[in-house]
């Protein structure tokens, strides 16, 4: 089969477009034929060797965490899924990835893809996807009637996150830039606060009950994000190389977020997209062989938005 693999960490001109064997299932695995994968920063970060700590890898690796496809053949044990059912999932972060033409995953990670949407799209879902639903509502409480300041709204995660708050009945304000501004409104956002003409805490008048930060902002930035949370609320910080800051006189908690696989969540994500209640946006489709060119492009800050790699 073909794949997409780094031999040695560095720049996106590490990565090759090659012929490798098809990978066997062993106990509690299922192949899966891939429609697509994705890609999200974290895949340029574990390339360049920049993650080797929290994430090792074992060299040659496939990146790509994210699959769509279908289940080609099941490891012993496996339960609840059949060959040729459409899957998605988020393939754990020190396994081989999905930029190849098969994948190995957990039987466990994989949930039943949407039907409402083309199998390939679907692998822009699960880790942004997954991200902005545990920020908001396993860290963050975020329930109806409460006011969520979304500061990086722009990027995929965002998008997401948006429209999760807005279903879930809470006041939604957003930072972005001109560029994705309108997007973010059609989203849902009920205030847009563009943070390139604007001081984000300024602009945000009445506390909110819980801050999601998904930019790199400086530590000065994040600790005025805290300032505007009420009594008892809660900043969840996606940007996990710089802490998330907590106020104890006013019971401010910070929390970092590490996402993680839940094919439990990742099904009623799904659920809400064949609802029609999540929209799922692709910038791009990038064929599997432009992937080492997608990398150089996302390094000099050339990509916007969700990118989607088709296997075929």
């Amino acid at each position: 089969m073909k794949a997409v693999r780094f031999h040695e960490y560095g720049d996106p001109d590490v990565l090759r477009y090659e012929d490798v064997e098809q990978p066997v299932p062993a106990a509690g695995q299922v192949r899966v034929r891939v429609a697509a994968t994705s890609f999200n920063p974290i895949d340029a970060s574990v390339r360049a060797g920049t993650m080797r700590g929290p994430m090792p890898v074992v060299l040659p690796h496939t990146p790509g965490r994210d699959v769509a496809g279908t289940v080609d053949a099941l490891g012993e044990g496996v339960d609840g899924l059949e060959v040729g059912a459409t899957v998605i999932g988020f393939l754990p972060m020190t396994d081989d990835g999905a930029s190849a033409e098969y994948v190995l995953a957990p039987a466990d990670v994989l949930t039943p893809a949407p039907t409402s949407i083309p199998l390939s799209d679907a692998a822009a879902l699960p880790l942004v996807g997954l991200t902005a639903w545990q920020a908001l509502f396993e860290h963050g409480k975020l329930a109806a009637g409460q006011r969520v300041l979304i500061n990086g709204a722009g990027g995929a995660v965002g998008g997401y996150a948006v429209q999760l708050a807005k279903n879930a009945g809470a006041h939604v304000i957003a930072t972005a830039g001109p560029r994705s501004g309108e997007a973010v409104k059609s989203a849902g956002a009920d205030e847009v606060v563009d943070h390139t003409t604007t001081s984000v805490a300024a602009a945000v008048t009445e506390p909110v009950d819980v801050v999601l930060n998904l930019a790199p902002v400086d530590p000065a930035e994040l600790t005025a994000l805290a300032a505007v949370v009420r009594p008892g609320g809660v900043l969840v910080n996606t940007t996990v190389w710089m802490p998330a800051p907590s106020d104890e006189e006013r019971g401010v908690r910070g929390i970092d977020l590490f996402v993680r696989s839940d094919a439990g969540q990742l099904s009623q994500l799904v659920g809400l997209v064949d609802g029609g209640k999540l929209r799922v946006e692709i910038a791009e489709r990038v064929p599997l062989a432009g992937l080492p060119a997608l990398h150089a492009r996302a390094a000099e800050g050339g990509v916007h938005g969700k990118v989607v790699v088709p296997s075929a």
